[in-house]
């Protein structure tokens, strides 16, 4: 019994050791993967041998030898012990490992945060530059000895700063909204070649004052694909736009989309966008679309900027499941290459202007909710100008009330703040298309909000709202809006 318990310890030791010389190749395979090891490859190969000396020498003692209870216990442990120390090694090796990827990671995040930290110097000088346009052309205009011609001259210029202020904020917004996983895509139908075309007409006249030629270009076969517009329509009005800021006059910039080959379900499309401007450096087009980086040089700190709009558009086209890669030499320009494609669609029905009835706002009347009297006031001018008589609330609990005590029919369209005091929006609205009367509970209700992301339309929806107006108000998408509300609820 005794000889067969010391033959037990044996081949339970030899198979320990043959299991210790697997873990052992594994492990220096997983070693000479993480570096170079070239200099020590002789040194991975000796415990081998060793090991496998060990386990010979196992085997000739348990075939051949008549063990005593001492050999077999050194036996015996000599397996355990190599095995304990291979899992002691393996817990180090993992452990620097991960001390190495802490360590890249900390690294990452603080070059994030030094490029964070001179993206918020920037922006503090972006805004600070439109920011003192404002004030300082609204203190001009006030002057008791301005001419009507300068007054309206200096109200353009407080138009155009508050414009690139909005282009500041929106950059910002949008690349949190990246960051947080809130991006997505809404694609609708659209002509291709058109929208190519507005965004070029949009930036024409950016470039024309810089005395910059433009050529854009379409050859395209299947024009009528599903897209997000939108989001299309920023990706190529930001690379556009960073082609006119880094381009000096007399320079030329140019826009070409060209179809290539797809099959039935998608199309696959071509866009370049090239620039004779003053190009980059090697070193930084590799950070090119790294969110809050700029180049720095005394060329590019001179020029407006948050550093957020190269990102935003990789980002958008990495949604739509495409690519963009750029092409730049200093002093000789860049040119930026999108491969996307899209799904083929049939085109619509196209409505000639003349055939688009216009309902006149004369005369109706509607309920502003909103608890900022500057943003009451605003809206309110705005929509007396275009023809509605107004009466307004505080918050939405006055608004139910309100709307309570009316006739049906009273009130023509009420347009809803979401974030007020006592009673907000959507709780509003829900108590509204809750009234007894269905009439008054089917009355069209508009958000005119500062909530202006893709979910906050949504939810606008799913609470009962008709419509979706943002802040600041744009007319003519605010006239647009309202048009297309009354229109379909009076059907």
């Amino acid at each position: 019994m005794k000889d067969v318990f010391l033959y037990l310890m044996i081949y339970a030791g030899s198979a320990l050791m043959a299991y210790n010389i697997y873990r052992y190749l594994c492990f220096s395979r997983d070693v000479r993967k993480h570096g170079n090891w070239d200099q020590e490859q002789r040194l991975f190969y000796l415990p081998i041998w060793l090991l496998v000396m060990f386990l010979i020498g196992y085997l000739i003692v348990g075939f051949f030898g008549k063990p005593d209870l001492v050999m077999a216990g050194i036996l015996f442990g000599g397996s355990i012990f190599v095995f304990a120390m291979l899992h002691l090694i393996r817990r180090i090796f993992s452990r620097i490992q991960e001390n190495e990827q802490l360590e890249v990671k900390l690294s990452a995040a603080e070059e994030a945060s030094k490029a964070k930290t001179f993206f918020l110097s920037n922006m503090s000088h972006d805004i600070r530059t439109p920011l003192n346009a404002v004030i300082g052309y609204a203190t001009l205009a006030n002057r008791k000895d301005v001419t009507y011609e300068q007054k309206s001259e200096y109200i353009g210029k407080i138009e155009t700063a508050s414009r690139q202020l909005l282009e500041i904020v929106n950059d910002v917004l949008d690349m949190s909204r990246i960051e947080s996983g809130k991006f997505s895509l809404e694609p609708i139908r659209m002509d291709l070649e058109k929208c190519v075309q507005e965004v070029s007409d949009l930036v024409r006249i950016q470039l024309e004052a810089k005395k910059i030629e433009l050529s854009v270009s379409c050859d395209v076969s299947h024009k009528w694909v599903l897209c997000d517009k939108a989001l299309l329509d920023r990706a190529l009005m930001n690379l556009l736009c960073n082609a006119g800021k880094f381009t000096e006059e007399n320079g030329s910039v140019s826009l070409r989309i060209k179809e290539l080959a797809g099959n039935s379900k998608t199309c696959n499309y071509e866009i370049r966008i090239k620039d004779t401007g003053i190009g980059m450096s090697k070193e930084f087009a590799e950070r090119l679309f790294v969110p809050f980086e700029r180049e720095r040089t005394s060329t590019v700190s001179k020029i407006q900027g948050t550093g957020l709009g190269l990102a935003i558009t990789k980002n958008i086209i990495d949604m739509m499941g495409g690519s963009i890669t750029v092409q730049t030499e200093k002093g000789k320009g860049t040119e930026f290459t999108i491969s996307v494609g899209f799904p083929p669609t049939e085109p619509e029905t196209e409505v000639l202007p003349g055939e688009v009835d216009e309902i006149s706002f004369e005369g109706m009347r509607a309920l502003l909710v909103e608890d900022n009297m500057i943003n009451m006031e605003i809206a309110r001018m705005l929509l007396e100008q275009a023809g509605f008589l107004i009466e307004t609330a505080e918050n939405g609990k006055i608004a139910l009330e309100m709307t309570e005590a009316s006739e049906p029919g009273y009130y023509d369209v009420i347009l809803m703040d979401i974030q007020m005091p006592v009673m907000d929006g959507y709780t509003a609205v829900q108590a509204i298309r809750s009234l007894p009367d269905a009439r008054l509970a089917g009355i069209p209700i508009i958000a005119m909000t500062a909530n202006a992301f893709q979910e906050d339309i949504k939810k606008a929806e799913e609470v009962g709202m008709n419509g979706h107006i943002a802040k600041p108000l744009d007319i003519p998408q605010m006239k647009a809006t309202l048009q297309q509300v009354l229109k379909s609820t009076r059907k």
